[in-house]
């Protein structure tokens, strides 16, 4: 049997959801809504005004049966190849150094921190100084004339170069997390076992890192699926090599707010939070395989 609330408790109660009740109309309205009025669209087809009348599957039809979605597809997850196991790798490879007793450290970790707080605008333009094909300082390091945003081989890698360091700071700092929660005394163990610093690093730091390491792989690979900004600001619109650079989100903004095709751009979002969650649920039934939560 239930116990029976006296009045204080029931007053308690009230007071709890009024504190939550801000949190939860902030979902259904900006998070919830949202969504299932995009699954609404992806089925309609938009007019003018925001009218729109229900097509069924027409819209799918046409994506998955146009040669430039399937394009974007993989040029999104190329881009996720080439930005998330290295941006991981040298993240990991950074914590570990701020991690270690060095001179200045809180100094170090701000300066690898700061290109997140940077606008994002700024970051591209600087960098599209750095990778212009005349006079970019790039090419005058390396010595050679090399087209970054104008070749379709090196665009994406340019891109790349981009996003990995401008997430480079927040990653170190989330693994560096990870890491200050290890016991001294693993290390001091082996160290009287005689074990090698890269023997303690994958015997000990790697293992007891991998729950922090899966969280930040998450929210790289997610980051990375749903990339638009960047792509938008390194290449222009008049860029011949926009068709094999722009992303599954970059095609959404163009069908959804230039071409005026909501239905078509729905789908297009729908496929992309899809995609999302394949690529999440492959991560939680691999991660029983690598991801070590004992203490």
């Amino acid at each position: 049997m239930f116990k029976k609330q006296t009045l204080a408790e029931k007053r308690e109660q009230r007071w709890a959801y009024l504190m939550i009740a801000p949190t939860i109309i902030g979902l259904l309205v900006l998070n919830y809504y949202p969504l299932f009025d995009t699954i609404r669209l992806s089925f309609s087809r938009t007019q003018t005004f925001g009218k729109s009348t229900f097509n069924g599957i027409e819209n799918y039809v046409t994506m998955f049966s146009t040669p430039e979605f399937w394009k974007a597809t993989w040029n999104t997850i190329w881009f996720c190849i080439l930005t998330v196991p290295v941006g991981i790798a040298i993240a990991l490879l950074v914590a570990v150094m701020l991690n270690a007793k060095v001179k200045f450290k809180s100094g170090f970790r701000a300066i690898y921190f700061l290109p997140m707080v940077v606008a994002p605008a700024a970051v591209a333009m600087v960098w599209r100084w750095m990778f212009n094909g005349q006079y970019g300082i790039i090419n005058t390091i390396l010595g050679k004339p090399i087209n970054w945003l104008t070749d379709p081989k090196t665009a994406v890698i340019a891109c790349a170069i981009v996003a990995i360091w401008s997430a480079l700071g927040y990653d170190a700092v989330l693994l560096m997390s990870g890491l200050q929660n290890i016991s001294k005394t693993y290390y001091e163990a082996a160290d009287i076992d005689g074990a090698s610093r890269v023997r303690q690093f994958f015997s000990i730091t790697l293992p007891m890192i991998s729950p922090t390491l899966f969280v930040t792989l998450i929210m790289r690979l997610m980051a990375s699926l749903k990339v638009y900004d960047l792509i938008y600001m390194m290449i222009d619109t008049s860029n011949p090599v926009l068709p094999d650079v722009q992303s599954l989100m970059y095609l959404f903004y163009r069908e959804a707010f230039v071409a005026g095709n909501k239905g078509y751009a729905s789908a297009i979002c729908i496929w992309t939070i899809a995609l999302i969650g394949i690529v999440t649920a492959v991560q939680f039934v691999g991660q029983k395989k690598w991801v070590n939560y004992e203490v």
